[in-house]
């Protein structure tokens, strides 16, 4: 996988696909996939379908933007939850079952992120155009002998003819699309085109009329680029990215096993503690710097206590009479504590997760207490 080799070329091309993705977090699971397959559990039919849907959960949500934090752990469970009596089924529930920041996009989210998606500056944009363009093409093209072109023209003061093409609002249709997929195509003719009208992008040597790359062939039947060209284009092109990373293929009969029936929950909120005027605003000013840590941070209302999580708890609030006791999913010998505001719990039985706890009095110690609890987020979000 780390050299991309192999004698067989689709296992070959999937190799440099985990290398463009940087993958690398995948290859502890990939590497008993591919024991599996090297001991006869599983057959190479079922190692390349396992590779390409590992590659389609990356790259569907890098599309998405879900961060990656969590990757690895994720790869780490999924290790766990292969049933070699079940190999392929219980791989493809594990990924659909998936939700949050762990989930596996559909293909409605991933089309709606695809078509929206700032491509251009992707680090991965030559990856996928390429993709788009060689799927299924039995003459595949060397993406490095082409360069992007921007259909609708970068140019923050184009032409007077794109200005009347684009219509009225031409600077908020620039704006929008210019970088998205539906605006993006390969030639080997960039300077040429440069920001030309598109009729003469269409006509001119080696313009769009004579190019035989796939990704033109939609761009070849029209005689104007608007907001409407750019959305049917990459819609199309939305609905073959679907094809090439696909999302698992699973009935509900085989996803029933894997389902576990929940039981309703309880439902808690703040008002279910022991709350008072001063320790809800103590609680509002800290809840909302927590929460204003990143989009990623989840709150969960306890029966004894306030979770804040990644993709476990790194602060707990305990509401208390006059007082918020707080606990930090840390060892006592990882804060870094200068004023002397924390306690070792360790090995003492305490409401919340960690072998950190501090108080929070007054509305004067939030910056302070900011600072310890800022040291647990990090730590999880860096692991």
């Amino acid at each position: 996988m780390v050299f991309r080799r192999s004698d067989k070329p689709v296992l070959k091309s999937l190799y440099s696909d985990i290398g463009d993705l940087r993958m690398e977090v995948a290859f502890p699971f990939l590497l008993k996939v591919h024991n599996d397959c090297t001991e006869g559990v599983i057959t190479e039919d079922d190692l390349i379908e396992i590779i390409k849907m590992c590659i389609s959960y990356v790259f569907r949500r890098s599309i998405c933007d879900i961060p990656t934090n969590s990757l690895n752990k994720t790869f780490a469970t999924l290790r766990n939850e292969i049933k070699t009596d079940d190999y392929m089924n219980s791989i493809k529930a594990f990924f659909v079952l998936r939700d949050d920041y762990k989930e596996f996009p559909d293909d409605e989210k991933f089309e709606k992120a695809f078509v929206s998606r700032d491509i251009y500056n992707m680090r991965s944009r030559n990856f996928i155009l390429s993709h788009l363009e060689n799927f299924g093409n039995k003459a595949p093209i060397i993406i490095e002998n082409y360069t992007i072109e921007h259909i609708m023209p970068q140019n923050s003061n184009p032409r007077d003819e794109w200005k009347t093409m684009l219509g009225a609002n031409w600077k908020e249709v620039q704006k929008t699309y210019l970088h998205t997929i539906g605006n993006l195509t390969l030639t080997a003719y960039n300077s040429e085109m440069s920001d030309n009208p598109f009729m003469v992008k269409m006509d001119m040597e080696g313009g769009f009329k004579e190019s035989a790359l796939r990704l033109n062939a939609y761009l070849v039947k029209l005689t104007e680029w608007n907001e409407q060209h750019i959305k049917e284009r990459a819609k199309l092109l939305a609905e073959k990215a679907e094809q090439i990373w696909t999302y698992p293929e699973i009935t509900a009969a085989e996803l029933a096993p894997y389902q576990v029936e929940e039981k309703p929950a309880q439902k808690y909120t703040i008002d279910s503690y022991d709350i008072n005027a001063f320790t809800r605003t103590l609680f509002d000013m800290l809840d909302r710097r927590i929460c204003n840590l990143s989009p990623d941070v989840k709150r969960e209302f306890k029966k004894l206590y306030i979770a804040y999580k990644l993709d476990t708890n790194f602060v707990d609030i305990v509401v208390q009479k006059q007082r918020l006791r707080i606990s930090l999913n840390m060892k006592f010998s990882e804060i870094h504590d200068p004023k002397g505001l924390c306690k070792d719990i360790t090995g003492l039985g305490r409401w919340g997760n960690g072998d950190v706890e501090v108080f929070f009095e007054h509305t004067s110690e939030i910056d302070d207490v900011m600072e310890l609890i800022e040291q647990s987020y990090s730590k999880q979000a860096d692991e």
